[in-house]
């Protein structure tokens, strides 16, 4: 038996969707990071972009388990002087909720530029509605 190993341009995509709604963020996230990657296929190739496109739909109603609201932060720097910002998680989550799960889903891909080009395959929406009819996307049920 030989190993398969695909060219980027026989890879099959498809495009998924997943309904966040009631969704607990890490194992969202660590779904979606699986599909993205296509670790999931037989025919998953490391150095090939062999994931699906996956849209994310109703980023708003995810929830964090325990004390975790409360506790979790995101942190940025400017690169000046007194420029660090730390924003709680409850205002990322009423000012921008897709940041939210495109922050999370960033963490599990590989740093650099293949997952850079991953990271382009999600498309994240706060509430049901997205531009993404015509790609025709399967409904996708997270396992567990």
């Amino acid at each position: 038996m030989r190993t398969i190993s695909l060219k980027q341009e026989e890879v099959p995509k498809k495009w998924l969707i997943i309904d966040a709604d009631g969704q607990v963020l890490g194992r969202l996230a660590s779904e979606v990071a699986t599909l993205l990657l296509g670790k999931s296929k037989p025919e998953y190739t490391p150095h090939v972009e062999s994931g699906d496109s996956v849209v994310v739909i109703n980023a708003s109603k995810i929830f964090l388990s325990g004390k975790k609201p409360d506790m979790k932060y995101y942190t940025k720097h400017s690169l000046y002087y007194g420029g660090f910002k730390m924003i709680p998680y409850r205002r990322m989550l009423e000012k921008h909720p897709e940041d939210v799960i495109r922050n999370a889903v960033w963490g599990m891909l590989p740093k650099g530029r293949q997952g850079r080009s991953i990271a382009k395959s999600l498309f994240v929406y706060a509430g049901p509605i997205h531009p993404h009819a015509a790609q025709k996307p399967e409904a996708y049920t997270l396992k567990g």
